[in-house]
């Protein structure tokens, strides 16, 4: 029993590095975007080095973690087409049809449908305390992010979501997944297929252009790639072993408040009541979902 709690406290952990290493995106995407590079530029610069760095761990520990059946391959077309592809698709157009704190929020209707989902096909108990903690890590999430309601079409509703869901779905795949394969075999194949969709509309000339004219670009993009990209999927992909997909979503909410506090420290953004207030709501959420609730004997 002592063990299976170490295990789970270890997963928590993970998975809150790994909303760390996600919180941090902004410091390596801020001066890459402004060097030129487009959404989906960086986004297949992440997977390619994904794909080369995990690709080198398991030459390293053991290449017969390569291997995959052919009828699991449905795992990978979905943490890779929809997980990665899609979310991000979604998240960036939203981004363009309304304002960065709407998009972020219906972004962050993800972990709704991890327990809708897991509840579904995990069988997952939906509690008091998994609620109450979503309702304050959403609550925090629209402080942070500065949501002041206005206006928003339908479409932009409708691709929002469709971020929010794309996002979700890596939990639910990569759970199944994981049932089957090593941590670092769904990190890889997820990135390549993501890798192979995104490469014909990246336009992979003005990246090696951009990179060739300054090196300090090719050092943010193996920032994004590894600090942002490679350690967290390790460590999420990793926690989701021993902690259910709907308290992993939620504690994953601590990204928005890392990347305020990095804006705030990095970028010297202001720091407003409303945004310590959100931080302190995430805060508490997590605190919350890590509480063990013990039923009173009657």
């Amino acid at each position: 029993m002592e063990n299976k709690t170490a295990k789970t406290a270890l997963s928590v952990i993970m998975i809150l590095i790994a909303a760390s290493g996600w919180g941090l995106i902004g410091v390596f995407s801020r001066p890459l975007s402004t060097a030129g590079l487009s959404s989906i530029q960086m986004t297949l610069i992440r997977s390619i080095i994904v794909i080369i760095g995990i690709g080198l761990l398991l030459l390293i520990k053991d290449r017969t973690m390569f291997r995959i059946k052919w009828k699991d391959f449905w795992l990978f077309f979905g943490t890779g087409l929809i997980s990665i592809v899609f979310f991000n698709v979604c998240y960036f157009s939203t981004i363009e049809m309304t304002t960065l704190a709407t998009a972020s929020i219906l972004l962050y209707t993800a972990p709704c449908f991890v327990m809708l989902m897991s509840a579904m096909f995990f069988k997952e108990k939906i509690t008091a305390q998994k609620l109450i903690a979503l309702a304050l890590a959403f609550g925090g999430c629209m402080l942070v992010s500065g949501f002041a309601g206005g206006d928003i079409s339908f479409m932009a509703l409708i691709i929002g979501i469709g971020s929010g869901l794309g996002y979700a779905s890596y939990s639910i795949f990569g759970k199944v997944a994981l049932q089957k394969y090593h941590t670092f075999t769904v990190i890889f194949y997820t990135f390549l297929v993501s890798s192979i969709c995104l490469l014909p509309f990246a336009g992979l000339p003005n990246v090696i252009l951009t990179f060739t004219a300054d090196m300090r670009t090719l050092l943010l993009a193996l920032g994004l790639g590894i600090v942002s990209t490679v350690i967290p999927y390790i460590c999420y992909t990793t926690g989701l072993k021993h902690v259910e997909a709907g308290k992993a979503s939620v504690l994953a909410f601590a990204e928005p408040m890392v990347a305020t506090i990095a804006g705030i420290l990095i970028f010297h953004e202001p720091l407003h009541l409303k945004n310590a207030l959100g931080i302190g709501l995430i805060f508490g959420a997590i605190v919350l979902l890590n509480v063990p609730l013990h039923k009173q004997k009657g």
